[in-house]
């Protein structure tokens, strides 16, 4: 059995003096910037793909070892921080397997692939005592996407009601939200290529069903495959759909309603949308404006006031009254302070769930083409089979999440 350093004590104990290490797992174009983020020093890469694994070590030099297989990375027991850096379709099951092996998860977005994989995250975190950070950060530091602002302000003015209740929020030209949309679209009629001597295509797959190589399936191309992603929206979807979820305080729920505007969709390939509703049973709404059919639209709207692109809004100076509102309760945002001290981080597995569900539940409507009605107590879709089964389809054989 693997015991984390923290519980054995004596020498093994990581001491808040004491330097945190780390390996990362997926070191393509996203998990070579893992390789640089400070807080603790890099023991080991993983990847499927030898040139990626070669390209990552002469980039981390001498010290820095080598494996194909992640769970060989896992079983070090000098490593305190996991990065899981692969494509979502990997992200529940490595997850669940640092957590059972005492790791602290740095993991990359979106949280899971599926609903059913971000429930078992959860519960393996809890069960582990393990930190868990999600790789999106606008909830907490930096301006979010055409705000102009940090979302504390907005925060702040959104729970004294100043813009009234209940909020709908849209996420659409104000936020450049089709930005990438249109990039991440699946080819459909690929003809089987043979696989590069360099990649292990079937750990590759891991627990996605098997379908022959062609290159776009695989690397930067893999989003627009359902099997993978979910193409644009899960690439950006939970960089915007996170902070709006804080915003209107939903971290402890989820919507009840998903209706989608969409031309039908392949069964492999991802294709395009124009607009995903989600409303939740207060009367709160999230829209997602695929065809950015508004220009200059608002950004949050109330019954008592709106605010739109810049912070621009009809109830004054934004800013002004956000600095004589109460600030919201302090969160440990330093990932590093929060394996020190064993504080939960601002953003873990429980909130990151949350708002990959958010994602996971529009990615099911696209490809059903339908109004959808969700249960966020059961975690399910009373009396639809065929939405239920979206939920948590059957991994590939040996490749299951238990």
């Amino acid at each position: 059995m693997i015991v984390p350093r923290r519980v054995l004590g004596g020498p093994l104990y990581t001491a808040p003096s004491d330097e945190l290490t780390r390996g990362v797992i997926g070191v393509g174009g996203m998990g070579r910037e893992h390789m640089t983020y400070d807080g603790a020093r890099l023991l080991a890469v993983c990847d499927v793909d030898a040139d990626h694994l070669d390209r990552a070590l002469g980039e981390a030099g001498p010290d820095v070892d080598g494996y194909s297989d992640y769970r060989e990375l896992l079983a070090r027991p000098d490593i305190d921080i996991v990065h899981i850096v692969t494509p979502p379709h990997w992200h529940g099951r490595m997850a669940v397997d640092a957590a059972n092996a005492g790791k602290d998860i740095w993991c990359e977005k979106p949280m899971t692939r599926t609903i059913g994989e971000g429930e078992r995250v959860v519960d393996a975190v809890r069960r582990n005592g393990t930190i868990f950070r999600l790789n999106t950060w606008f909830r907490f530091r930096d301006p979010f996407y055409g705000l102009g602002s940090e979302v504390a302000p907005l925060k702040k003015l959104v729970t004294a009601g100043a813009f009234g209740w209940p909020l709908r929020a849209r996420i659409g030209a104000v936020t450049g939200f089709d930005w990438k949309l249109d990039q991440w679209v699946g080819l459909t009629g690929l003809r089987p290529q043979p696989v590069p001597a360099a990649l292990d295509y079937d750990r590759w797959l891991g627990p996605a069903p098997y379908k022959p190589y062609h290159p776009h399936r695989v690397h930067r191309s893999f989003r627009g495959y359902w099997d993978y992603d979910a193409g644009g929206l899960g690439d950006m979807g939970q960089h915007y759909l996170d902070p709006v979820q804080y915003l209107l305080g939903k971290d402890d729920m989820s919507p009840v309603e998903i209706d989608i505007d969409a031309p039908q969709q392949h069964p492999d390939a991802v294709g395009t949308w124009r607009e995903i509703r989600m409303r939740y049973a207060d009367g709160c709404e999230i829209v997602l404006d695929g065809a950015s059919r508004e220009g200059d639209e608002i950004f949050i709207e109330g019954p008592e006031g709106w605010v739109r692109k810049a912070m621009r809004s009809n109830v004054g100076d934004l800013r002004a009254i956000a600095a004589t509102l109460p600030e919201p309760p302090a969160r440990v945002t330093d990932f590093s302070e929060a394996v020190r001290t064993r504080q939960r981080f601002a953003l873990d597995a429980e909130i990151g769930h949350r708002s990959c569900t958010l994602v996971n539940l529009g990615a099911i409507a696209l490809r059903l083409r339908r109004r959808l009605h969700f249960d966020p107590e059961s975690g399910r879709f009373p009396g639809d089979d065929e939405a239920n089964r979206l939920l948590d389809p059957p991994a590939r054989a040996s490749w299951g999440l238990a």
